[in-house]
Formats: structure tokens, sequence, C-alpha cells
């Protein structure tokens, strides 16, 4: 009796512990610190939300073109990034059901690489402006090929002639579905060390201050070096 005892007990702390592990694996981790408290999303792997190398600080945002959210947060994101000099890193995410979003990003991509990151970033800029007048494909075209004639430029009948561009954008949406990203924009303040999520655009300002500030401590931490030994002393002759 002792024995099946003993193999039931054995059986039961095995199944315990199973059941104690497993929700702990199947849990996605959530967000560090979210602004404001309470708000923050989801995720399951945030190992790219990281700042440029050699940069203590950056914004990190996901954004879709035809997102009406994405439009209001981009003037306060890029006066953000400019107010603190701090780098920006944005990810093209068109989400399902935006008719005209990809073909967007994939015209301020062709800009972006064909003219300048500045001409490309106007273009976006440009589309988020013009958001509420775009309502199909065509009007996107139209709306371009006056961009484009605006600044001198020569519309191509193909910009994308071997899908180099839309595969540059499918990759941003690959890491969006890594990182399990539930709506646009989705805007991080990061560090090396950690990262915040912004869920409140106006408080853009006040996060980054903070995360500076703890950036800044975090860099005049320095580890304690291995205790000195006095050396012995020398016998007289």
């Amino acid at each position: 009796m002792r024995l099946i005892d003993r193999n039931c007990l054995r059986k039961w702390v095995v199944a315990f512990a199973i059941a104690v592990t497993l929700p702990c694996i199947a849990v996605p981790a959530m967000a560090q610190r979210a602004v404001p408290p309470g708000t923050g999303d989801t995720f399951k792997d945030t190992s790219m939300i990281k700042p440029p190398a050699g940069a203590k600080v950056a914004i990190y945002e996901f954004m879709d073109l035809e997102c009406p959210a994405c439009a209001h947060a981009y003037p306060i994101v890029h006066a953000a990034a400019a107010h603190f000099n701090i780098p920006l890193v944005q990810r093209d995410f068109p989400l399902s059901g935006h008719i005209w979003s990809l073909d967007a990003a994939i015209w301020a991509r062709y800009l972006q690489d064909k003219v300048s990151p500045a001409i490309g970033e106007e273009y976006r800029g440009a589309v988020f402006a013009a958001q509420l007048g775009i309502n199909s494909k065509d009007d996107l075209l139209y709306f371009t090929r006056h961009f484009f004639q605006s600044h001198g430029l020569q519309l191509p009948f193909v910009p994308d002639p071997t899908g180099q561009l839309a595969r540059e954008v499918q990759a941003d949406k690959a890491l969006g579905d890594k990182l399990g990203l539930q709506h646009t924009p989705t805007l991080f303040v990061c560090t090396q060390r950690g990262w915040t999520q912004v869920t409140d655009v106006t408080k853009l300002y006040q996060t980054i201050s903070e995360v500076e500030v703890q950036a800044a401590a975090d860099a005049s931490e320095k580890p304690a070096g291995p205790k000195k030994t006095a050396a012995p002393a020398k016998k007289s002759q």
C-alpha cells in the first residue's frame, strides 16, 4: 500500500507542476509599461522594439496610411522626434479592409528610395492630410500624380515592377504580425533595455521625457569591478 501511495503522490506532484507551468508559457508578455496606465495591449514578441544602433531612446511606430488615428498622430509623433532629436522608426502595417493603404505605402517607398527619404516622408504627410478625400485606388492615383507634378517628378507607369517595394512593406507587416499587432497606430518609446507603449499620443512628450531620465540613470550605473587586493609586502633583505 505504501508503494502505491507514493506512486500516486509522485504522479500528483508532476501533474500539478505541469498545470502551474503551462499557463505561464501560453500567456503572451504584457506591456512593460503603458501610458496612460492600464491601457496597454497584449503582445506576442516585442524583441524588435529597440532603438537603432547607437541611439539611447527612440520612437517606434506601426502605421497605416488609410487609418484616421494614424493621420491624427502623425504630426505629433514627428514633432516629438524633432523636439527631442531622437530617431523615429516607422513600420508600415496596411490593415485588411483598407483598399488603398498598401498602394500608398508602395508609392511612399518609391519616393523614399528613388528620390529622397525627405520626399517620401513628405508624401506620407500629404496623404494623411488629404486622407478624407481619398476614397478609392483611383483617388489615390490622382492624388499621387498631382504630388509628383507639384514636385517636378515624372510619375512612373509601374512604380514597383519587380515587387521589391511590396516585399519591403510585407516585411514590416510580418513584424507587426510577430508582435501580435491589434490596431494602428501602435506607438512605443523604447530604449535598449525596455519600452513603453503610448496609447494616448498627447502623452508622448511626457513619456519621452520620463524615459530619457530613466535612460540617463541607467547609463550612469556602472557595474562594480572586482575588488583590488593589496599587494603583499616585500620582505626586507
